[in-house]
């Protein structure tokens, strides 16, 4: 308890900047359960396939020592594109290949999770194993510089260094800490605002309320599902270069941890409500520092769970509970 009392700052600190990243990636969960009452158990590999493309991105532009904080922008502005468009085509992958049909056909929401599961394994595999794949066809020379220690920790070659800015406490905040944050909570409040005011997000929350009446009313169903898919999938890509600038590193597994506790951020929040991820991922964050603290940092992915659990017990709509086809314009 005393480690906790003399470092709150820090802890506050990193726990806000872990829920930012939590929240956003929580988003793809929300939405599609919102539109489908499916869980999108693949949606973690999409946050993964984003990391490695901004990675990749910044690799192969090859950038210079001591750039320009214009250089440093447009290359943050180049890993940014390369993840969200590679999270987002992702994504559509997904919602052609394990859930379209199934959908079509109305199959049990059982089989759609398990479609799901096999799909996330599918994509973390060829991750994995793209050293061996490009070896079969003969690339792997051609291409060495991504394929080479596959299974292997990637790292980020951040171009923005970390400089602490101010001291609240004991922690010192960083440049980097304020623009993780800023942007979390600005991408949040632009979602929340184009799925309450636009017109395409009016058709999301139509059919989350009821699908065949807003078929009947003119509403593209399919259109809806694809772009539910590609905004969780351009929400995962940005969380992904949030989380590369912040902790520096990937890997082919690394969406595995971080999406189980998105999931439970959302559920937390209350799945199926956008509000709900963004308040969901901070209660975790701050939650797993807090207890961390307390009991141990062994202990720190049971504390998520243990307050998931007793959440559910009390309110088993989650912290907010509103879903998103009952969201008020």
């Amino acid at each position: 308890m005393s480690y906790l009392i003399h470092n709150f700052a820090a802890l506050t600190g990193t726990g806000l900047i872990k829920g930012a990243v939590y929240g956003l990636v929580a988003l793809g969960y929300t939405l599609v359960y919102g539109v489908l009452r499916l869980i999108n158990f693949a949606h973690s590999e999409v946050f993964m396939w984003g990391s490695f493309a901004a990675v990749w991105a910044l690799a192969a532009i090859g950038a210079g020592p001591n750039p320009s904080p214009l250089e440093i922008a447009l290359l943050l502005l180049v890993a940014l594109v390369a993840a969200t468009a590679v999270s987002g085509a992702t994504a559509l992958v997904v919602e052609r290949v394990a859930y379209r049909r199934l959908i079509r056909l109305k199959a049990p929401p059982l089989t759609a999770l398990i479609s799901a599961i096999g799909m996330s394994f599918v994509l973390g595999e060829i991750m994995g194993l793209r050293d061996k794949i490009t070896g079969w066809v003969g690339l792997d020379g051609t291409l060495h510089l991504y394929v080479s220690g596959a299974r292997d920790n990637t790292r980020f070659a951040n171009p923005l260094q970390s400089r602490i800015l101010f001291n609240i406490g004991n922690y010192g905040v960083s440049n980097i800490d304020l623009l993780v944050l800023g942007c979390a909570l600005v991408m949040m409040v632009a979602l929340d605002q184009f799925i309450r005011r636009s017109r395409l997000g009016r058709g999301i929350r139509a059919v989350a309320q009821d699908s065949d009446a807003a078929a009947l009313m003119g509403v593209n169903k399919q259109q809806v599902i694809r772009v539910t898919f590609l905004i969780g999938g351009v929400m995962a890509g940005a969380a992904a270069l949030l989380y590369l600038m912040k902790f520096g590193v990937t890997r082919w597994n690394a969406g595995f941890l971080l999406g189980v506790k998105a999931f439970t951020a959302a559920v937390l929040g209350g799945i199926g409500n956008v509000r709900g991820a963004l308040l969901g991922g901070f209660v975790l964050g701050l939650a797993e520092n807090y207890g961390s603290a307390i009991v141990g940092s062994q202990w720190q992915d049971v504390v998520a769970f243990v307050l998931l659990i007793v959440i559910l017990l009390f309110r088993p709509t989650g912290l907010l509970g509103e879903s998103l086809g009952r969201a008020r314009a």
